[in-house]
């Protein structure tokens, strides 16, 4: 009953969700705007960042907004709301931080396996770009703040628009589908879609799929919270490329030419299924279509529940 948290609200009313999303919405849709109306590319416009700021300053610009993002949303929600950080997480009775560590852990190791595998079969693809003395500034700035930073995307995402809207839409699939797509158009004026093409918007909105089916089996956040930030931390850190949203001293620099290719939408179709299976099994998934696409219970149904009165079901 994750969606249903969203009844522990003590502010009455389905307008307290509109305000944050509403806002988020128009900055993307400007951000928008002014990149395609730019007469400078989004790659010249980073280069010179980098030129002027420096890498790891950039990387900061780029992060301290979501970072600030994340304080805004946990803060309206429990000063405006009066709703909990942990109904906002998770319908357990405490955030599961084993979760957490677990999708952590397991697509972090994945990651680097997966990367390390595409550097022993396609060297020329890659160059060894590490150097103690910059990499130990940007793993410190990328521990610190690229969890807040994912953290933000999956709170507002997967937790205060999925509850909100499925509040209002009394359904699980509305917010899966809505919050899903949002999550990928929110990436479309990165550097990436500028260099691949709108294509690329398979992978993100798959991602945000992936997650939001995650969010909805699991009845909680905290495997979607792990998996977010192992996934942008361990990037960040293992290997980067000229053309992408995160530029950083990594271990390695992807000095290919980039093409959109069946590489792309390989996690979609296969390693995010393969995740799916992993998760079910280990945490006794059941109920699948009642789960995503079944109907969200009343307020009154959920009461009911929560003080053990099925009589109202």
């Amino acid at each position: 009953m994750y969606v249903e948290q969203g009844y522990k609200s003590k502010l009455p009313g389905l307008w307290k969700y509109i305000v944050i999303p509403a806002g988020f919405i128009g900055f993307m849709i400007f951000n928008y705007i002014v990149t395609i109306n730019s007469d400078i590319n989004v790659d010249d416009a980073m280069a010179t960042m980098i030129n002027q700021l420096g890498k790891n300053l950039v990387l900061i610009v780029l992060l301290l907004p979501l970072v600030v993002g994340l304080f805004v949303v946990l803060g309206w929600t429990w000063l405006v709301h009066g709703q909990s950080l942990t109904s906002l997480t998770t319908s357990r009775k405490k955030i599961d931080w084993k979760r957490i560590i677990f999708a952590f852990g397991l697509w972090g190791l994945l990651t680097i396996v997966l990367t390390m595998v595409d550097v022993y079969a396609s060297p020329e693809d890659y160059k060894l770009t590490f150097e103690l003395k910059k990499f130990i500034p940007l793993a410190i700035i990328a521990i610190a703040l690229v969890p807040l930073q994912t953290s933000f995307e999956e709170y507002l995402f997967r937790g205060y628009m999925m509850q909100g809207l499925g509040l209002f839409a009394k359904n699980r699939w509305v917010p899966l589908v809505v919050t899903s797509t949002l999550f990928g158009l929110m990436h479309i004026a990165n550097p990436e879609v500028e260099k691949l093409g709108f294509g690329i918007m398979v992978y993100y909105i798959g991602t945000g799929f992936f997650l939001g089916i995650m969010t909805l089996m699991d009845e909680g956040l905290e495997l979607a919270l792990g998996f977010h930030a192992a996934n942008n931390l361990i990037t960040a850190l293992l290997v980067t490329a000229e053309w992408t949203a995160f530029q950083t001293d990594s271990i390695y620099t992807d000095v290919s030419e980039p093409i959109l290719g069946w590489d792309v939408m390989i996690p979609v179709f296969v390693v995010f299924p393969f995740l799916l299976f992993v998760f079910n099994k280990k945490y006794k998934w059941q109920n699948w279509k009642e789960k995503l696409f079944g109907r969200v219970l009343s307020e009154q149904e959920f009461l009911a529940l929560e003080n053990g009165d099925s009589s109202q079901l």
